[in-house]
């Protein structure tokens, strides 16, 4: 889809019509996104019946059925299954109506939410404003713990103004909300529910059994509201943390799904006949953290030899096996409608690094070493290659492993050098907001730049699509140019399959299409 056919002017009905007409999801009748969804992610007709199993990476006694609560993939799909969003998003991550037949607003700040008529919870009831007004508004109440209340701090004030609409206000005024609404924990829930062991939602699919850390069992909602879906009789996911392990169930056929599978292990699957690997290029990278509160890291030479040093094709070619894309330590990524293309692509130059170490009388001196781990994909072998690369230019750098347990709470953002892990963001402002912005929480490197921080509230308030894009842009030059950290490449996320499980698509938001494939995909025994 090209940018200029997406006109958002503050996502009026007209303007959610025409970047559906513009991205060939305009479906007919009461079908909703079901005629896009089948000429996006499917060749043949879909079939209904069979039952799959389904292995995730992660999972453990936390997992939930609470939107509110959910933090980790499995929670998501778990989400998707059982609820239903307002909206949700395409392959090129424009959101689309889902229970909101349409979003209007005139000035980003006060939108009104028109609900799709006949939809139904899984008992029956029928779905009112109350439950949409219940479901976004309890993120706020700080009882609630909701890992979205951050995001959910913006809604002032939400009510009914119709048997089917609610006027959402926000706080300030936000052209991204219909991207927002897509996350997973605002899926909707009925007025009130405090008990969420049933997993009564408008979803696709119904609560069979759940069981937090050993598997969850859905079954098809026949009466869901998008026609003739989902199409599978049942789905189980259970969590194998373990690549061999996932990767050896799939092949026995154990399970037919699985996400998170190593490089390395995807020559084995795709030569197994019947088996298949599925690439979904993605925003997931991570970046070496170069914290502004240490002397040495926080110097700015220091850092721009640092950039310099990553030899960004060897990385792309030899740590990820092919499966990324080069990045420009921008954390947009390309694909993203919103990427700055302009920026002149950073290349590693033993030179430039060199004269900017020795502006920093970093050469030939202790430095502090670069904290790695497994949890973050691939920066152990990322650091190992600076640590060789800057060793030709007389650099001391030392590399400390320490073990994915742990290393989130005990070591990252609290060394002057470590690797992070950013998850796919679908939303720019809320990348930014989470990661850039001089107050965030998750400001990994310390960074404080008060224009960009000025930038991202005057994009949140910007109606005109083109405009926002070019501030965007602005803001990806500053954090490339001057922020503390360094985004070598963008990692795809794989999954791998069974091929008689078909209708697999990609949505950059997460594995398994953004966590939503279980209304999609159908099996062709």
């Amino acid at each position: 889809m090209n940018d200029d056919e997406i006109k958002h002017g503050g996502f009026s009905r007209r303007d959610m019509m025409r970047v559906m007409a513009a991205g060939s999801m305009l479906a007919t009748g009461a079908g909703g996104l079901l005629a896009g969804a089948r000429s996006a992610f499917a060749a043949p007709a879909p079939k209904r019946g069979g039952k799959i199993r389904v292995a995730y990476d992660v999972g453990s006694t936390a997992d939930t059925l609470d939107p509110a609560k959910g933090s980790a993939g499995s929670d998501y799909i778990r989400f998707f299954m059982f609820y239903s969003g307002l909206t949700q998003l395409d392959a090129s991550l424009t959101p689309q109506p889902n229970l909101a037949e349409a979003l209007d607003t005139a000035d980003a700040k006060t939108w009104v939410i028109k609900l799709r008529k006949g939809v139904t919870f899984h008992d029956g009831k029928a779905l009112a404003p109350a439950d949409v007004v219940y479901s976004l508004m309890r993120h706020k109440n700080p009882a609630t713990a909701s890992k979205v209340k951050s995001l959910a701090d913006q809604f002032a004030d939400a009510k009914a103004t119709g048997p089917n609409e609610v006027t959402l206000t926000l706080a300030s005024a936000n052209a991204d909300l219909p991207v927002i609404l897509a996350t997973p924990q605002f899926v909707i829930v009925k007025d009130g529910t405090t008990d969420f062991n049933a997993g009564i939602g408008t979803g696709p699919y119904k609560v069979k059994s759940f069981k937090p850390g050993v598997s969850t069992v859905g079954v098809r909602n026949d009466s869901y509201w998008k026609p003739g879906q989902p199409y599978l009789d049942q789905i189980e996911l259970i969590s194998i943390s373990d690549n061999a392990a996932r990767v050896n169930a799939l092949l026995s056929g154990d399970v037919h799904l699985i996400n998170s599978v190593d490089p390395r292990s995807t020559q084995r699957i795709a030569s197994t006949p019947g088996y298949a690997v599925k690439e979904t290029r993605s925003g997931l990278y991570s970046d070496l953290i170069m914290r502004c509160d240490n002397t040495m890291t926080g110097n700015p030479d220091f850092v721009n030899g640092m950039k310099y040093l990553f030899d960004r094709d060897q990385i792309r070619t030899a740590v990820f096996r092919g499966y990324a894309v080069i990045g420009n330590d921008q954390p947009i990524p390309p694909g993203h409608r919103y990427f700055n293309a302009a920026l002149p692509q950073r290349k590693v130059d033993l030179d430039k690094a060199k004269y900017y170490f020795q502006k920093a009388g970093a050469i030939g001196t202790p430095l502090p070493p670069i904290y790695a781990t497994s949890d973050a994909n691939g920066s152990v072998e990322m650091a190992e290659l600076m640590q060789q690369t800057g060793a030709k230019i007389g650099m001391n750098i030392t590399v400390n492993r320490v073990p994915a347990d742990g290393y989130w709470s005990n070591h990252w953002m609290k060394h002057p050098l470590g690797f992070g892990s950013v998850n796919p963001r679908s939303s720019a402002d809320v990348l930014f907001t989470q990661f850039f912005k001089s107050d965030a929480a998750w400001n990994e490197s310390g960074w404080k730049n008060p224009k960009f921080d000025q930038l991202l509230l005057a994009a949140r308030s910007e109606t005109d699509d083109a405009k926002r894009k070019q501030m965007y842009g602005d803001m990806q030059v500053i954090v490339a140019e001057q922020g503390g950290i360094g985004i070598p490449a963008f990692i795809s996320l794989l999954d791998a399959n069974d091929q008689r499980l078909q209708g697999l698509g990609s949505i950059p938001t997460g594995a398994m299409m953004g966590f939503s494939f279980a209304e999609h995909v159908w099996w062709n025994a």
